[in-house]
């Protein structure tokens, strides 16, 4: 084992685990986010996102194993790493009883930001929030998308280069959720790494990589497109007068792997890749009574993907 990481390699875990009694909550994981990169963390609820970025910003103390961040040690160096991290969480860390000035200030003094630094970094939050003249508007009045850049701007007060998010977006507008992520990018353009942990699956596609846990363990890891590519098995969309009926008829028939839901239409993957598979999908519904207007192969979305490698590694 390394005693440091390469200087090209922002964080660097190997084995990191948490457990909270006979639970746990984070197995073995084992990764390198690369400087400047955005790396998203995806996965369902309790899969344990949130628990490894709190053991990445040193919230947590692992239960065993070793990390690197921003090359120094997760268990001998936390006060060093909190200086030269930004985190924001799915609360987005303000104090809603301060006004925006007020919590723009009160981070200043966390992160050590002083003088004609505090004056010009104040001027960028203002701007980058949309908030300036709204300075002496209380927190807790602010709307959403707001709240969340504000968040941001204080995360980022003394330019960390590395930025962890913990579902940032959650609960914000789709509009709100994108200026977000462009902002996100133009810091990661400047060169900031970004460690994002989310659920939704649209935003790991503005990710560079994806690491895709479930029940504690990182499953997969690779770009969204590779991602994409691993399904690697022939996948299906079905309309149907029937959806549910038609899950549970095909999801009963030889050589289908899943059935499962998107929307009014049906996502089938099929085990093989034979020449006949709209055939013999259509011949198994229109055989238990259901009437098919279409079938079609597709090429897989990323949600395709994750749900596959979710549901394998869930059994």
């Amino acid at each position: 084992m390394r005693e440091a990481p390469r200087p090209e390699v922002a964080v660097e875990v190997r084995e990191l685990t948490r457990r909270f009694g006979d639970f746990t909550a984070v197995d073995r994981l084992t990764l390198e986010v690369r400087r400047g990169e955005v790396f998203g963390f995806l996965g369902p609820n309790g899969a344990g996102k949130t628990t490894a970025i709190k053991m990445l910003t040193g919230l947590l103390r692992p239960s065993s194993g070793d990390g690197w961040v921003a090359g120094h040690d997760l268990g001998r160096e936390l006060d060093a790493i909190r200086r030269r991290i930004g985190y924001m969480s799915q609360l987005f860390s303000l104090y809603p009883d301060l006004t925006v000035a007020e919590n723009i200030a009160l981070f200043a003094g966390l992160y050590g930001v002083t003088g004609p630094r505090l004056a010009e970094r104040r001027a960028w939050v203002l701007r980058m929030a949309g908030l300036e003249g709204r300075e002496r508007r209380l927190t807790a009045e602010l709307p959403l998308g707001w709240k969340q850049r504000l968040a941001l701007g204080c995360a980022v007060l003394h330019q960390p280069p590395i930025l962890f998010l913990d579902e940032p977006t959650s609960g914000v507008d789709p509009i709100s959720r994108r200026r977000f992520w462009d902002l996100i990018h133009e810091m990661a353009g400047a060169g900031t790494t970004v460690v994002v942990s989310t659920h939704y699956m649209e935003e790991a596609e503005y990710c560079e990589r994806v690491g895709v846990m479930s029940r504690g363990r990182l499953v997969a890891l690779d770009t969204p497109a590779g991602l994409r590519r691993g399904l690697g098995r022939p996948l299906y969309e079905v309309e149907t007068d029937d959806v549910l009926g038609a899950i549970e008829s095909l999801r009963a028939t030889v050589g289908v792997v899943d059935a499962a839901l998107y929307g009014r239409r049906l996502h089938v993957t099929l085990a093989g890749d034979g020449p006949h598979g709209a055939a013999s999908i259509r011949r198994t519904l229109e055989a238990a009574g259901r009437r098919v207007s279409r079938v079609e192969r597709i090429t897989p979305s990323l949600e395709d993907a994750i749900v596959a490698l979710v549901r394998a590694h869930e059994g």
